[in-house]
């Protein structure tokens, strides 16, 4: 039997890349999927087809997380189809590689807007809606230990969503919700290779113990991990995906 049968998912940004991954694998896992996204339609059309055509649910849902009625609406849709809400994974996320000397206020506002505003709201709707014994993973990122140039801006977001999750993770636990956050590594996703020299590209898959760029079903197997019954006794944990890189 499926491991997630009669679960429902939120999955943001889940039109591409780790997010469409994530989506796909707990689909398979039995869950029904809402696939969130901000723009690209047609993509998340395709993800909904995609699990719908391997017999699963799904139901894409257009909302801009940095927008708090959005999220709103995203968890009312979830609940109109579906009726509950178990899992809430926060995948949606920007970057930017600039020099702290160079971001502009409009480019840091975006970067929290999304990559922290999108994910505590959508942390504060699951933490009224979400099932007891349900299940949140957020998002951060391994560069938040590599002391990277051009990535002051962009860690720290992802240093507030870590601190976020231990705190909220204590704060559900009396409810059996955990709430944990992933750290992938260099991914081969358009996300990480944009912007980048395929020398550039070359050193970090050199940097990881394993020799390898992450594949997003790396990330997305370990999502799938925590979000099941055997992973019950891991709350407010950083897990880092990411080859043995930091």
């Amino acid at each position: 039997m499926a491991s997630l049968a009669g679960k429902v998912a939120i999955v943001t940004g889940a039109s591409r890349g780790i997010g469409r991954a994530i989506a796909l694998r707990l689909s398979q896992e039995g869950a029904s999927v809402v696939i969130n996204y901000a723009r690209g339609a047609d993509q998340a059309k395709d993800v909904v087809s995609a699990i719908e055509a391997a017999g699963g649910k799904a139901l894409a849902v257009q909302a801009d997380v940095s927008k708090t009625a959005e999220i709103r609406d995203l968890f009312d849709r979830t609940q109109e189809t579906y009726s509950q809400v178990d899992i809430l994974v926060n995948n949606a996320g920007v970057i930017l590689y600039k020099p702290v000397a160079e971001v502009t206020e409009a480019e840091f506002d975006n970067l929290f807007a999304i990559n922290v505003k999108g994910t505590f709201f959508a942390c504060q709707e699951a933490a009224k809606r979400m099932a007891d014994g349900g299940r949140i993973v957020n998002f951060s990122s391994s560069t938040t230990a590599m002391l990277l140039p051009t990535y002051g801006a962009y860690v720290a977001t992802k240093g507030a969503v870590e601190q976020l999750t231990r705190s909220l993770a204590k704060e559900l636990g009396d409810r059996q919700i955990t709430v944990n956050v992933i750290s992938p590594g260099p991914t081969d996703t358009e996300l990480f290779t944009v912007g980048k020299t395929a020398e550039q590209i070359q050193r970090f898959t050199q940097m990881t113990a394993l020799g390898r760029l992450g594949k997003v079903e790396d990330i997305a197997d370990v999502t799938a991990f925590l979000c099941s019954e055997q992973a019950r006794w891991i709350t407010g944990q950083n897990i880092r995906v990411n080859g043995g890189i930091a």
